[in-house]
């Protein structure tokens, strides 16, 4: 493929109250290193999406907004083209970014106390989303076999208590890159249709699929699993614009969607983002071709990646992702406590990778890469990484 699209161009983001580069100092002690942790990419948000913005900043006024005309109809022409889910346009209802839905269903569909099911490792704020509300963690952790995570779904039936009202299922998978097959999500909606256990299914990565592989909506599968699943999805991960704080939750159950509806109401959150909404319908619209290209290129850093460090660093395995730009690095085998293995990464080599332990305990001994940035400063953060592990010596053990 002809690439239209120059993601080898660097973009300097400093100094533009960027979370990824302006709080390096808060996070990993010094200004300098090579942020590759926040879930943003490196590359320029679509200029059809930037030419939107500025068509719609046209108009002088930027007032209490309904959603655009034609942007349901984006989103359903989107999710048929791309996933081949036939969608309805009243089952869309827009609102803040995908965390903060959850926690507003979190409210509408339990109560302290109740237990939620996560599959850890996973996306971390997942967890405050639970416990800040008064719920309970029910862990069903993933099994990492042959280097790929799988569900274990008989932890999931023996761990069950009368409590378990919800599963917050991350698909894909973050962080381990993992696109769940139609088998393994049937299976387990069919424990949490017989065991009347909601799914709310955070689909935010569900564009970014690599290597042939195929994401399936949970609730696309069959009427009655659609009935009981929630799915939360926006197009910032997707398109670069996660500053918009924008996304929609799509919900066929009518019971569901109007409970829904009247916690969203009662939060304030009803109304539209004017800048999120234009840009998703945007990128929706005119954004296939700049994504399938986009895909070509993370793919091209993940096996940059993979054959550098099977070349130079073999005992660090690599959880190839199956979608998501986000790499599971296994550093288990260089027998480093966290603690050390951070010290090398953040001290020596100066880069700036997630703690594996922030994902649950399951993440000790990981980290966690963002490989969506140009492929020069990929290159650079590996050599810095070699150099530090080299100068470490690596002979400390776990301590």
């Amino acid at each position: 493929m002809k690439m239209k699209y120059n993601f080898d161009e660097i973009i300097d983001r400093q100094n533009t109250d960027s979370i990824k580069y302006d709080l390096r100092k808060s996070i990993f002690g010094r200004e300098d290193v090579i942020p590759m942790w926040v879930a943003d990419m490196d590359f320029k948000t679509p200029d059809f999406i930037i030419d939107a913005l500025k068509e719609r900043l046209r108009h002088p006024v930027l007032g209490y907004t309904l959603n655009p005309r034609g942007s349901n109809e984006a989103i359903i022409d989107w999710m048929r083209n791309r996933h081949g889910w036939e969608v309805r346009k009243e089952w869309i209802i827009t609102g803040p970014a995908v965390v903060p839905s959850m926690a507003i269903l979190v409210h509408a569909f339990t109560e302290p106390g109740d237990e939620i099911v996560v599959q850890k490792p996973v996306y971390f704020p997942f967890y405050r989303t639970i416990t800040n509300h008064g719920r309970h963690i029910l862990n069903n952790p993933l099994i990492n076999q042959n280097n790929r995570y799988q569900m274990d779904l008989d932890d999931l039936v023996d761990k069950i208590s009368p409590r378990t009202r919800m599963i917050f299922l991350c698909s894909p998978h973050n962080p381990g890159g993992r696109v769940w097959s139609k088998g393994e999500l049937e299976s387990l909606a069919k424990v949490c249709l017989e065991k009347d256990i909601l799914i709310v299914s955070d689909e935010i990565h569900s564009d970014l699929i690599l290597f042939g592989n195929k994401h399936i909506p949970t609730a696309s599968i069959s009427e009655d699993i659609a009935r009981n699943t929630i799915t939360c999805m926006s197009s910032s991960k997707t398109f670069n614009t996660a500053g918009l704080a924008s996304s929609y939750v799509i919900i066929s159950n009518v019971k569901h969607r109007k409970i829904y509806k009247e916690k969203l109401n009662d939060f304030h959150l009803n109304i539209g983002n004017i800048a999120g909404l234009v840009a998703q319908e945007a990128a929706y619209r005119g954004g296939a071709d700049w994504l399938e290209q986009l895909l070509r290129y993370i793919e091209g850093n993940v096996d940059y990646l993979e054959e550098y460090l099977g070349r130079y660093h073999p005992e660090i395995k690599v959880m190839k992702p199956e979608g998501t730009y986000l790499v599971w690095l296994d550093f288990r085998e260089t027998g480093l406590s966290d603690r050390k293995l951070k010290k090398i990464i953040v001290e020596g080599a100066g880069l700036g990778f997630s703690d594996g332990i922030l994902f649950g305990e399951e993440g000790s001994g990981y980290q966690r890469i963002n490989v969506a940035c140009p492929r020069s400063v990929l290159n650079k953060g590996l050599q810095q990484m070699t150099r530090a592990f080299a100068n470490s010596g690596n002979n400390e053990k776990k301590q």
